[in-house]
């Protein structure tokens, strides 16, 4: 297949390309400055430009661009910024796609649980409502922007991504040092419940979406059962040997990053009903076998 990548150059968009090339896909990336080889077609969301020569042929179109969530703190211009970002990143390429005079089979969009909000303690799927707050307005508008494409007759997949264990980047990134220098711990009460997923399941669930013909709209990609993060305190610290009788205070999380604590504090128990239900099998669907996973063992 010729597969074209949006935010090719992140934690899941190079592993997926890795992924993709080893099994002999031809692999284009859609980058912002001057294409350096066949393999990179130039586009510009801000502008709302796509080279689409450069997508001609394309069987398939994956979006992962958009600023990082955590990457700075959220002041109005980088929560625009966040919101912007995809909003204008998605509505470049589902017109893009749709333009075509023969579009790909699919575009899979890389968005995220935030649309569900805070739902504490229940559990909710693909069929629960949309929550309310920040994150939650960004991905209904993020999604919503995928219109055109979806209106072309594009086969338009909604990839909702948890957090993914990994310690190649992402907040999980972050958590492997903290824990390997013992300084781990839970943040807040820790009863707040972590949807998760290890990286390798994450690209083997993108690999899926591609390439199963029943699925679109959205489809959760997070591990079976949802912890709290008590539970995965407690499993980061058996697993890597080392303690964590750390607390991080709610107080402490809003000093030091404003109103991005509530989303780190926020209790999210999504569960990939569409994703089983479509025959899909977790390598590692436990926290303990996801975190090891990311060590290498």
């Amino acid at each position: 297949m010729r597969i074209a990548v949006t935010g090719a150059s992140g934690l899941i968009g190079s592993a997926l390309v890795r992924s993709l090339g080893t099994d002999g896909h031809e692999v284009v990336r859609l980058v912002r400055r001057e294409p350096a080889g066949p393999d990179e077609v130039r586009w510009d969301p801000a502008r709302q430009f796509v080279d689409t020569k450069g997508l001609t042929g394309c069987d398939a179109v994956v979006h992962l661009a958009g600023a990082g969530v955590g990457d700075h703190r959220w002041t109005a211009a980088y929560k625009k910024e966040i919101h912007d970002s995809r909003v204008l990143g998605t509505t470049a390429i589902a017109r893009a796609v749709a333009s075509l005079d023969t579009p790909p089979e699919v575009l899979v969009c890389g968005t995220a649980l935030g649309y569900y909000g805070d739902t504490g303690d229940r559990r909710t799927d693909e069929d629960g409502p949309a929550g309310e707050g920040f994150l939650a307005g960004v991905v209904q508008d993020w999604e919503a922007a995928a219109e055109p494409a979806a209106a072309a007759g594009i086969r338009t997949v909604f990839a909702r991504t948890g957090l993914v264990v990994s310690r190649r980047g992402g907040a999980w990134g972050r958590l492997f040092p903290l824990f390997n220098a013992g300084l781990g711990g839970r943040l807040g009460d820790g009863r707040q419940y972590w949807s998760f997923i290890s990286l390798h399941d994450e690209i083997a669930a993108f690999r899926h979406l591609i390439d199963t013909a029943s699925l679109s709209g959205p489809v959760n990609l997070t591990a079976p059962e949802p912890l709290t993060n008590r539970e995965v305190t407690a499993a980061m610290g058996r697993v890597m040997h080392r303690p964590t009788l750390a607390t991080v205070p709610a107080f402490a999380l809003r000093i030091a990053l404003g109103e991005f604590s509530q989303d780190v504090l926020m209790s999210q128990r999504v569960v990939p009903r569409r994703l089983l239900d479509s025959g899909f099998s977790f390598a590692f669907p436990g926290i303990e076998d996801s975190i090891r996973a990311a060590l290498g063992h």
